[in-house]
């Protein structure tokens, strides 16, 4: 696939360093050179400085004869019109444009063909606020992840000494709990995979992927570590548009308290938010925090704009007595150093935003995409077509299908039914099918299993 990809920041580098590696054809667009050549040091694609949005600039790239193009920039303007330019000049079939204005994503009917012609909108914000809300809403989780409109969820829980399963074999899940199905897609020992088997015994540390019926989640995390109590409590530092938007989502069920330096922010957000007690200080002056009781806060979330600022705030709160920490955090060089400490939760926006940006770049009918493990695994949400004759999967029981190594079927949702993955199922036209991909190597493969036959009609 032909991808333009516009914006060379965190979003856009980290795409083009997951797509580069798939033997996609990526052009990368940019003003500042040095961006450039530091993709161009470590991957084999084409560059062009200039600005995203000027017609030259995309003829130079390539929009032409492009698939699709990204815009990642920093601005939504010319994010915007850059897909004006290449839907008008170049028809290009696939537009994406990152858009974090709230004030634009309230008006959809600005983004039609006769308006601005963008097919698939992305707002980061907007999806790390609906991840931290999961987060908050399953204590004890490291991710939750939803496929097939919220009825399917995945979980990842690290294996707790004194969880009833621990030590135990994965086949005696059915026995510890009869009334609840449930699938093993993946565990990480060690940071290295394990593709578990029903005589695999799960370790105490074991990061464990699992896959359920939403209503089933809780359950499941109680027979892998002593369940925490629901969170009531929370903190939020910084008044962002994440910090904002996470506030307005909890407050009516939560006890929420949001902190922000600058005092006109905090003049906005106690204009908006209703329930919320909107502090005006340093979210790292422990006297503020103890003054707040930040000792009984069941969640403190650090989502400034500020890497050092998120994660020195997320330690403090945690040695003052917070129960569970999260930072956001834009390096990616931080990431793995700080979910080793004192951070329970390292939340990379880049993750999240690249996950809804794959659902469009794969091959097949993908309805959900999940990056995992920083990139190294996927969750797909694929749905099948076509018949036995045109299909490799259609009409066949799931031990009949020839799995790329390293990818199990966790789940499939027929209609609003969910029926969790085992041999004898069969897979019927029109199914959804939830797949964990240990290795992304093998997604090319995973595509192909769901590609139907050009005879089908």
């Amino acid at each position: 696939m032909k991808i333009i990809i516009l914006g060379a920041g965190q979003v856009g580098s980290s795409l083009a360093n997951h797509l580069a590696r798939e033997a996609n054809d990526i052009t990368v667009v940019d003003t500042e050179p040095q961006l450039l050549q530091a993709l161009l040091d470590r991957l084999d694609l084409r560059t062009v400085v200039g600005p995203a949005s000027h017609p030259d600039v995309l003829a130079q790239a390539g929009a032409e004869d492009a698939d699709m193009i990204i815009a990642v920039t920093n601005s939504d303007e010319t994010n915007m019109v850059a897909c004006q330019v290449a839907y008008t000049l170049f028809h290009t079939p696939t537009k994406i444009a990152r858009v974090r204005a709230q004030e634009y994503l309230l008006r959809p009917q600005l983004f039609a063909n006769e308006a601005l012609p963008v097919d698939v909108l992305i707002s980061p914000e907007q999806l790390v606020t609906d991840y931290v809300h999961r987060l908050i809403e399953y204590p004890g989780a490291l991710q939750v992840l939803s496929f097939a409109e919220g009825k399917v969820q995945l979980a990842a829980v690290k294996a707790y000494y004194g969880g009833p399963l621990v030590g135990q074999e994965l086949q005696k899940l059915r026995q510890h709990m009869p009334n609840v199905d449930t699938r093993v897609a993946a565990i990480y020992r060690r940071n290295r995979p394990l593709i578990p088997e029903g005589t695999t015994v799960i370790e105490a540390d074991d990061e464990v992927f699992f896959i359920a019926a939403k209503k089933d989640i809780r359950a499941v995390m109680g027979e892998l570590r002593r369940l925490e109590r629901p969170a009531r409590r929370v903190i939020i530092a910084g008044g962002g548009n994440i910090g904002r938007r996470l506030a307005k989502a909890l407050e009516n069920d939560y006890q929420v308290k949001i902190i922000d330096h600058t005092a006109e922010r905090t003049r906005s957000l106690s204009e908006e938010l209703e329930r919320t007690i909107v502090l005006h200080g340093d979210a790292a002056d422990g006297d503020l925090l103890l003054e707040e009781n930040i000792e009984d806060t069941d969640v403190f979330c650090a989502l400034t704009n500020d890497d050092e600022a998120n994660i020195l705030s997320a330690m403090l709160a945690k040695r003052l007595g917070a129960r569970k920490v999260m930072a956001l955090i834009n390096r990616a060089a931080y990431v793995d150093l700080v979910e080793s400490g004192e951070i329970d939760v390292a939340i990379s926006p880049q993750q999240a935003t690249i996950g809804s940006l794959l659902t469009h770049i794969r091959r097949g009918d993908v309805a959900a995409v999940h990056s995992l493990r920083r990139g190294a695994a996927e969750a797909i949400e694929a749905v099948a077509h076509g018949d036995r004759n045109a299909s490799k999967v259609v009409g066949r029981a799931i031990e009949q299908i020839k799995l790329p190594h390293g990818t199990t079927i966790g789940a499939i949702v027929r209609g609003n039914d969910v029926l969790i993955a085992h041999h004898d199922i069969v897979i019927e036209s029109g199914d959804h099918v939830i797949l964990f991909v240990v290795d992304k190597k093998r997604i090319p493969e995973v595509e192909r299993l769901f590609q139907v036959g050009a005879t089908f009609l």
